[in-house]
């Protein structure tokens, strides 16, 4: 049970991190005295760091092991808030941000191969409950963000603040963490086949990536789309996405039911299935509160796609030994996390050419996308099974059907 509450108590603080500075922008676009362009440019510091780190950090955690790694990456993290907060001007801030975007993404990888570990000592499915502790830190650095902005703090003294909060936590539930240095690492990964040569990989990344474009036009996208076309006002147009990531948050509570009950690839394609409905409501019906319902079911469909694409590679990468998965993790969430470059350009270009109503058509498409990806990726890893022996493993917590 420890461990359980450690690596959910790590979820919230990375989505902690993030909530608390990027609820922060327009006082930190004033503070560095930068235009909306320019600003914008150096928020792809976040992104490219993002990037960066995941592309490397399953052959990090493999060596050092998860919990060295959530150790370092969340002080790394806790740094670059206040690096943030002090920035003077646009190089030093996108030059915080490309830190606070590294140490996220090598946090978000590491804590993954952490919750498959505890999945594993459990055999059963939880990994959807973690992510869940991802919104709820997210949802709980949003609301502190607010408060600090309402009472006047500025940037610094708040960031500063949340980065001495996380440390103190992380220093309370590290050593909970599972993930000690592995043994014999270069011995046992000599014969197994890289990422990228594995069908299955790509196809659960495919559904990661879908996942993470749709999840950012909802971020990054839906207050314009009610404030453009559906004529709310700012503060409720912010309830959209509110609504989005709270329904997101209790579905992925009840994600490890749902998981035993109808296995994991039945939920993919029920979730992709939800997600489509939701976001073509919001974008064809030209009515508020039909938005705001379809943002919400929207959310729902969307709690299961990128925890169980994580933990289907993770068991992908299963050893004989019990252990294994960490390149298989960073490979998807690689993948997954270039829809945070690519998707708000191209949604952005869409809004700007047509409408918001039609790029968010566009999302409904591109979440549809998780229904045949998630069914071939059930059917190349049986073909994998097929051609080897496989460890024995229990229904819900890794079987891919």
């Amino acid at each position: 049970m420890r461990d359980r509450v450690a690596v959910f108590t790590v979820f919230a603080l990375n989505g902690l991190a993030i909530g608390s500075w990027a609820t922060r922008t327009p006082a930190l676009a004033a503070q560095v005295h930068a235009s909306p362009g320019v600003f914008g440019l150096a928020l792809l510091g976040a992104s490219v760091g993002l990037l960066s780190a995941a592309s490397v950090a399953g052959r990090v955690v493999e060596r050092l092991g998860a919990r060295a790694v959530v150790a370092g990456t969340t002080v790394l993290a806790a740094v670059a808030l206040v690096l943030i907060g002090y920035a003077p001007g646009v190089p030093l801030l996108a030059g915080a941000l490309f830190v606070v975007g590294a140490s996220v993404g090598m946090l978000d990888v590491a804590m993954n191969v952490a919750a498959v570990a505890v999945e594993r000592r459990a055999r059963r499915p939880v990994m959807p409950v973690f992510h869940a502790g991802f919104s709820v830190g997210a949802l709980a650095g949003s609301l502190a963000a607010g408060l600090a902005a309402g009472h006047g703090w500025s940037p610094a003294r708040h960031l500063t603040t949340a980065a001495v909060v996380a440390v103190v936590v992380l220093l309370v539930v590290v050593r909970a963490v599972p993930g000690s240095r592995p043994e014999h690492t270069a011995v046992v990964t000599g014969r197994r086949r890289a990422p990228i040569r594995r069908p299955v990989l790509w196809l659960l990344a495919a559904v990661a990536l879908c996942s993470a474009v749709a999840e950012g036009a909802a971020a990054d996208w839906s207050a314009l789309l009610m404030t453009a076309e559906r004529g709310v006002g700012q503060g409720a147009a912010a309830l959209a996405f509110a609504g989005f990531q709270l329904v997101m948050a209790l579905a992925r509570l009840a994600g490890p039911w749902a998981q035993r009950r109808f296995g994991p690839t039945r939920c993919l394609v029920a979730g992709a299935a939800l997600a489509t409905a939701g976001f073509l409501a919001t974008a064809i019906v030209p009515a508020a509160a039909v938005a705001y319902a379809g943002f919400a079911l929207a959310g729902a469909g969307l709690a299961a796609s990128f925890p169980l694409a994580l933990s289907l590679a993770g068991d992908a990468g299963k050893r004989g030994d019990g252990a294994g998965g960490e390149r298989e993790i960073g490979f998807v969430s690689a993948v997954a996390y270039t829809g945070f470059l690519a998707g708000p350009p191209i949604i952005g270009g869409i809004a700007q050419a047509v409408g918001f109503g039609a790029a968010f058509v566009f999302v409904a498409l591109v979440a549809a996308l998780i229904l045949p990806a998630a069914v071939a990726a059930r059917r190349s890893r049986r073909r994998e099974e097929a051609g080897q022996p496989a460890p024995e493993l229990t229904r819900g917590a890794s079987d891919p059907g």
